[in-house]
């Protein structure tokens, strides 16, 4: 449901990425590593109508590099992208040298499509004319990726329908509500049982805070950085300004509190426009608003402890779920796109 990412966008940069890495590392998988002296990517559907604006090629050549959108260094990015452009070669999993041409390694099909998906792209692994290995694969959403011949059974279990068992499965709000009730447990409390099925509890919270961690990062370089976003409408940051502002002011409005939620999500959506590092929740359109209001507890009501951070990211994840499985075709352009809300009762939550 969370993962750490970059920007812009889960389906057409971090997926992408994925896709790339994962493809480098099945052709080292198959001992072919050292006979590969280029390789081309085809993007079909959305990726080529619309992957240079959200910056799709970069991510792939990220990816064959050997970056995974939790571990690229974002500030290193331009640097990395421009030795590959002055020297038309990259480094496969910085280990093998190729040929990576700017006109032809990447080839965006603006009126193509795949039949299984809209965001498909095929990636071919050469020595010399001779093709070594390819592979089609499918950003669906949300950062997540499937291989072809795996589409169904992986498209499923992206949309919630786990093939592990869990003790408290839920398919709608109202199985995991009675659940709850049952078993007298908070939402966040169901959840780690669940969760706890696949990995101990220290991982989990570990894995929950280091996203908490990244979402405050994320804030604090959004509200600082100043200047103007990628792309060609010259559009200026607004964080740094609104920032200042509210610093600077004495307000006693109740409401003024709401201009600080509107900081903190619009410093996230500039970080992501801009490339940054963000976690997506469940995308990175909807990045924004969790951060946005757990910041908002923070620092309105009480300093956010580990404990309230965990239960709070445990019961989001959940109702993330609910909108996955509930809405498998709509559901990331919801969460992208439209206003997230979904009443649960304060006290399962703490």
């Amino acid at each position: 449901m969370f993962k750490v990412g970059i920007g812009p966008s889960s389906s057409h940069t971090v997926g992408p990425m994925r896709a790339a890495c994962l493809f480098a590392e099945q052709i080292q998988a198959q001992g072919k590593l050292d006979q590969v002296s280029y390789i081309t990517t085809e993007l079909f559907g959305s990726l080529g109508q619309t992957g240079k604006g959200h910056g799709t090629g970069k991510a792939i050549i990220l990816g064959l590099i050997g970056y995974s959108p939790e571990d690229v260094p974002v500030q290193q990015i331009d640097s990395l992208l421009s030795k590959v452009a002055s020297t038309q070669s990259l480094m496969l999993l910085n280990s093998k040298k190729i040929t990576f041409l700017s006109k032809g390694a990447i080839i965006f099909h603006r009126r193509k499509t795949l039949p299984k998906h809209a965001n498909g792209m095929t990636m071919s692994a050469y020595a010399e004319n001779m093709l070594l290995f390819q592979c089609t694969y499918y950003s669906i959403g949300g950062g997540f990726i499937v291989e072809d011949k795996n589409f169904e059974t992986q498209k499923s279990e992206k949309n919630g329908d786990s093939q592990v068992e869990v003790p408290f499965p839920f398919s709608n709000a109202h199985e995991l509500m009675n659940a709850c009730q049952d078993n007298g447990f908070r939402i966040s409390t169901l959840m780690l049982k669940n969760e706890l099925v696949m990995r101990s509890e220290n991982d989990i919270r570990s894995n929950l805070l280091g996203l908490w961690n990244t979402m405050q990062e994320c804030i604090e370089n959004g509200k600082r950085t100043e200047g103007i976003l990628p792309g060609g409408l010259k559009v200026y940051r607004r964080a740094p300004a609104l920032f200042s502002s509210l610093e600077n002011e004495k307000s006693s409005d109740p409401m003024a509190c709401m201009d600080w939620v509107n900081l903190f999500a619009i410093a996230v959506n500039e970080e992501n426009a801009a490339g940054g590092r963000v976690v997506t929740a469940p995308t990175n359109g909807a990045a924004g608003i969790i951060p946005a209001v757990m910041s908002y507890y923070h620092k309105f009501v009480l300093p956010m402890s580990d404990d309230t951070a965990c239960r709070f990211l445990l019961t989001a994840a959940a109702i993330g779920i609910l909108y996955k499985k509930m809405l498998p075709s709509q559901g990331q352009k919801l969460a992208a796109k439209g206003k997230l809300a979904w009443h649960v009762p304060w006290q399962q939550v703490r």
